[in-house]
C-alpha cells in the first residue's frame, strides 16, 4: 500500500462510527425482517402532528396554537387524511408521499398504563415492556428479550449508551452514538484565554460577564437535553444521520434503536412555525431519507416512532402544553398496510378526554406491538409472552 493508499484508508476508518461493542459481527439474510424502534423522548404533542380538525374542541382548547382546518387555498393548514385527522403540513413532503403510498398507519390513543406522567418513570415503563402492576426488572428490556427470542437476528442501538430496552440480552449488543457537540462553545482554557485579552480595558467586566453567561446558559442547555431528552440528539441530529444509520441496518443489522430528543415543549410550541413544527419537520425528513436509503429493503422493513406520552390537549398560559397521557404511535414500511388511521378511537371531545385534560390510553403499546412482531416474525405464545409479559396480543393488521 503506497501512502496515498494508507492516507485515503486512515481518512476513512476515521469517519466511520465508533462501535461500542466486543462481540462478534454477524451477517444475517438480506431479505430478513428489519425492525426499527424510534423513540421521541420528551412526550410530543400528538394533536399539532395528527390533527383532529372535525372536532370544534380542538380548536376551542388551542386557541393560539391549533393548526387550520384543511383548505386547498391555505398552505398552513392540515392535510386531510380522512374526514376526521390530518397531519401537519410540515410534513407535505416526507410523509405525506408515504400515506399516499399507504407505507404508514397511525394508531391514536396509543400509550401504556402508567398514569405517572413522569417522563423517566414513563420512558422506562415502555423500555422494559412489563406491566405497570409489576416491580419490573430495570435490567431487561423488551427488545434484548425480543434479540433473546430471535435467532441470527443482529441487533444496535444509535444511542450514547446502551438503552433500558436493549439491556439484559445476555449477549453483547453493539451501540453508536448520533449525540452532537452541546458543549460550550469556549472550554475553560479558551475562556481564560479570552479573558486574559480584555484584562486591565473597560471591556474586563463585561468580557467576564459574558462568558460566565456563555458558560451557564450552555449548562443550562445541557441540563435540559439530559432530563426529558435523557441525552437523545435533537431531530436535526437524527436527520443528518439516517443515511448511516439505513446503511448498516441495510447492510448488517436487523433490529434498531434510535432515540430523539427535544419534544418537552411547554412554552413558545408553535404549530406550523416554532420547536415542534422544526422537530417533525426534521423527523420527517430523517424517517424519508431512512426509507429511501434502504431502497428495495424498505420492503422489509418496519419502523415504530413512539413517545412516552402525549401532551394536555388544552394550550397551557405560555403557549405550549404540559405532560399528558395518550398519544399517537406511527407504523411505517413499504410492506405496512397504511393509508389509515389504526387501533379503537373515540370521538376528540371533551366527555372523552382523561382526567378532563389528555387522550385516554385504547391502544396499549405492549399489546399492539405483540401483534406486530407477531406478523413481521411469526412468533406465538410463550416466545410474545418473553417479550411482552402478560400482553394481550391485538393485531390491527399493520402489515
Amino acid at each position: 500500500m503506497n501512502r496515498r493508499e494508507f492516507l485515503l484508508a486512515a481518512a476513512g476508518a476515521a469517519a466511520l462510527p465508533a462501535l461500542s461493542f466486543s462481540g462478534r459481527l454477524f451477517a444475517a439474510p438480506t431479505t430478513s425482517p428489519r425492525f426499527l424502534f424510534v423513540f421521541l423522548r420528551g412526550g410530543y404533542d400528538c394533536n399539532n402532528f395528527l390533527v383532529p380538525y372535525s372536532s370544534d374542541f380542538y380548536y376551542e382548547s388551542r386557541p393560539t396554537i391549533a393548526i387550520a382546518k384543511p383548505a386547498a387555498n391555505n398552505p398552513n393548514s392540515a392535510i386531510a387524511l380522512d374526514a376526521n385527522w390530518g397531519m401537519n403540513p410540515v410534513l407535505r413532503d416526507s410523509i405525506y408521499p408515504l400515506w399516499q403510498k399507504k407505507q404508514v398507519a397511525f394508531i391514536p390513543f396509543a400509550g401504556t398504563d402508567d398514569l405517572s406522567r413522569s417522563h423517566f418513570e414513563t420512558q422506562d415503563n415502555i423500555e422494559r415492556g412489563e406491566p405497570s402492576s409489576t416491580n419490573g426488572n430495570y435490567r431487561s428490556g423488551f427488545m434484548a428479550r425480543l434479540s433473546s427470542v430471535l435467532t441470527s437476528v443482529p441487533a444496535i442501538a444509535f444511542t450514547n449508551s446502551l438503552p433500558l430496552s436493549f439491556q439484559g440480552a445476555g449477549k453483547d449488543i453493539p451501540n453508536i452514538s448520533l449525540k452532537g457537540n452541546t458543549k460550550a462553545n469556549f472550554d475553560e482554557r479558551q475562556s481564560s484565554i479570552l479573558a486574559g485579552m480584555y484584562k486591565n480595558t473597560p471591556l474586563a467586566s463585561a468580557a467576564a460577564d459574558g462568558l460566565s453567561l456563555r458558560s451557564t446558559v450552555s449548562m443550562d442547555l445541557q441540563n435540559e437535553m439530559v432530563a426529558a431528552s435523557r441525552g437523545a440528539p435533537n431531530a436535526s441530529g437524527f436527520a443528518q444521520e439516517t443515511q448511516r444509520i439505513a446503511t448498516l441496518m441495510r447492510d448488517q443489522y436487523r433490529l434498531g434503536f434510535v432515540d430523539v430528543g427535544g419534544w418537552d415543549t411547554h412554552v413558545n410550541q408553535g404549530n406550523v412555525t416554532g420547536g415542534l413544527a422544526n422537530n417533525l419537520h426534521n423527523l420527517g425528513e430523517g424517517l424519508a431519507a431512512y426509507a429511501a436509503a434502504l431502497g428495495n429493503e424498505w420492503n422489509n422493513t418496519v419502523v415504530v416512532v413512539v413517545s412516552e406520552f402525549g401532551r394536555t390537549f388544552r394550550e397551557n398560559g405560555d403557549r405550549g402544553t404540559d405532560h399528558g397521557h395518550g398519544t399517537v404511535h406511527w407504523v411505517m414500511g413499504g410492506k405496512v398496510n397504511g393509508g389509515r388511521i389504526a387501533g379503537e378511537q373515540v370521538a376528540v371531545n371533551q366527555q372523552n378526554l382523561l382526567q378532563n385534560r389528555d387522550y385516554q390510553v385504547l391502544n396499549n403499546y405492549r399489546d399492539v406491538y405483540s401483534g406486530l412482531l407477531a406478523r413481521v416474525w411469526g412468533l406465538r405464545g410463550n416466545q410474545l409472552q418473553a417479550v411482552f409479559p402478560q400482553a394481550k396480543p391485538r393485531d390491527l393488521q399493520l402489515v
